[in-house]
């Protein structure tokens, strides 16, 4: 479980700067900006996709199919491993999901003008 959570965590500051840094990886060209904003987009979509699709997956075909055919103990033992892996995974593709979305849709009260 610990190299998923360090794996997860590289994921996530690496896709945070490309998100916020990308002329680091790309260089400086002109047109980064677009860059930028492409990254943010595909980062977005990948994040949510997972998250939505992990979410779907653990809680209409894997925990039930799971319930149905393990007994209690096995079914609290592998939710019990299986948890902390899922919510790792979801916490991570929130957050740059919600990163991604906030660097697309700034908040245009929060401006000094």
């Amino acid at each position: 479980m610990a190299w998923a959570t360090r794996f997860l965590s590289a994921v996530c500051f690496f896709a945070a700067g490309v998100l916020f840094a990308p002329d680091v990886l790309v260089g400086d060209r002109s047109g980064s900006g677009a860059t930028a904003v492409t990254a943010a987009k595909v980062s977005h979509l990948l994040c949510f996709a997972t998250c939505w699709g992990a979410a779907l997956w653990a809680t209409f075909i894997g925990g039930i199919i799971m319930f149905k055919n393990l007994p209690r103990h096995q079914f609290g033992n592998l939710q019990g491993k299986m948890f902390p892996a899922y919510f790792t995974l979801i916490s991570a593709c929130a957050a740059v999901s919600v990163a991604a979305f906030a660097y697309l849709h700034p908040w245009k009260a929060a401006s000094a003008a």
